[in-house]
């Protein structure tokens, strides 16, 4: 099982990856069975190749995140995140307030990922 901070510095990577639009970056963390759901609530996207089409249109030059609090770890294979998720859509800014989930692998590797956010926790510039 990775360390506490091993799981820290892999999500830190995640946006780092995410805000440099580094695709392949982003991919390098994520398990070959691995499941996104965002947001909670809605059908898993599962697999490397479902998680790349993912990531491939939201990783596009307009959408960045932005750390509130620093990224908590867990007891066992987990980490948390509170961020917002910045981006450009038909002229406006739209913000979301999101609680980021993700477990890990004994590689180190995420299994799952899971965005936390409702209708309520988006906002418009």
């Amino acid at each position: 099982m990775p360390t506490e901070q091993e799981i820290k510095t892999a999500m830190q990577s995640y946006i780092d990856s995410f805000n440099q639009d580094n695709l392949e970056g982003i991919l390098s963390l994520f398990a070959e069975e691995a499941t996104v759901e965002d947001p909670a609530g809605t059908a898993p996207v599962q697999g490397k190749a479902a998680i790349t089409e993912f990531y491939r249109k939201v990783v596009n030059g307009n959408t960045r995140i932005h750390r509130q609090e620093p990224i908590r770890g867990s007891h066992g294979n987990s980490g948390a995140m509170a961020l917002h998720i910045e981006t450009q859509a038909e002229g406006s800014t739209l913000i979301f307030h999101i609680i980021e989930v993700m477990t890990f692998n004994q590689n180190g590797l995420i299994t799952s990922m899971t965005a936390y956010w409702g209708r309520s926790d988006m906002e418009k510039k």
